[in-house]
């Protein structure tokens, strides 16, 4: 059998560096926070209570701090590579719960990562990750459209939905699976704000093709293209679609 070919969008080395100058900002991380929030409703929602996690993506205290308050042994992301088999210590490890926080959704090969996720859990363990899928940023997409006129460079990502979401952890193997989704909306005085508020939270681009810088002129037309869908307070609503996946491992069969 040929080896599935996995085309690279993403760049590993872009991914580590944008998560690791997020990292260094995470208490203005808004949109980290709230997904962090959406992985703890989910985990109270199953009335899971784990002892040992693994916590993969985004570093997020709020979840830390959630997890060992309630007795669970949090182990922040040990740097692994989420495309690859884990580690056998990692395996063995009895994780009965791994969460995986906005990182999926910028993987080369996000089903095998889904496996992996799988493969690492302890019997009856529970995996939960959550991420900005499709159809989010439509304002910023416009924008970009309109600063690269008939020539579009390829500067936004693209997107997982809940449909792919849901046959791709079936596939996997994760067991009574659920996909659901929700929109956030935050309103924007500026352009500039928002690109702010994504590379505080790690979301700025980790493609491996990189677009060409904007000239000045592009630039202002893209910040004009952005205003222009403001409303009568001055002020652009963005949309941001928060997926959150999560799924069991079933008890050995005796």
């Amino acid at each position: 059998m040929a080896e599935r070919t996995i085309p690279t969008i993403f760049s590993p080395a872009r991914r580590g560096s944008v998560a690791a100058r997020a990292a260094k900002l995470s208490y203005e991380a808004f949109l980290i926070d709230h997904m962090a929030a959406e992985i703890i409703d989910r985990l109270k929602f199953v009335r899971h209570r784990p002892s040992r996690a693994l916590l993969l993506g985004n570093a997020s205290p709020t979840l830390a701090d959630h997890l060992q308050h309630s007795g669970c042994e949090a182990i922040p992301d040990p740097g692994i590579d989420e495309e690859k088999p884990y580690h056998a210590s990692l395996v063995d490890a009895g994780f009965d719960l791994i969460c995986s926080l906005n990182s999926l959704d910028t993987l080369n090969d996000l089903p095998g990562a889904l496996i992996h996720m799988h493969s690492a859990l302890a019997p009856r363990g529970f995996a939960v990750a959550t991420f900005v899928g499709a159809p989010s940023l439509p304002e910023l997409r416009q924008a970009m459209l309109a600063a690269d006129g008939d020539r579009p460079a390829a500067r936004m990502h693209p997107s997982v939905d809940v449909r792919a979401a849901a046959e791709l952890i079936q596939r996997a193997g994760w067991h009574s699976p659920v996909v659901d989704s929700h929109t956030l909306r935050v309103s924007y005085t500026s352009l500039d704000r928002l690109v702010s508020d994504l590379r505080l939270n790690g979301m700025t681009s980790r493609l491996a093709s990189i677009a060409p810088p904007l000239t000045r002129h592009g630039l202002d037309q893209a910040r004009a293209a952005f205003l222009h869908r403001a409303g009568e307070d001055g002020r652009v609503v963005e949309t941001f679609e928060i997926l959150t996946l999560s799924g069991w491992r079933k008890r050995p069969i005796s």
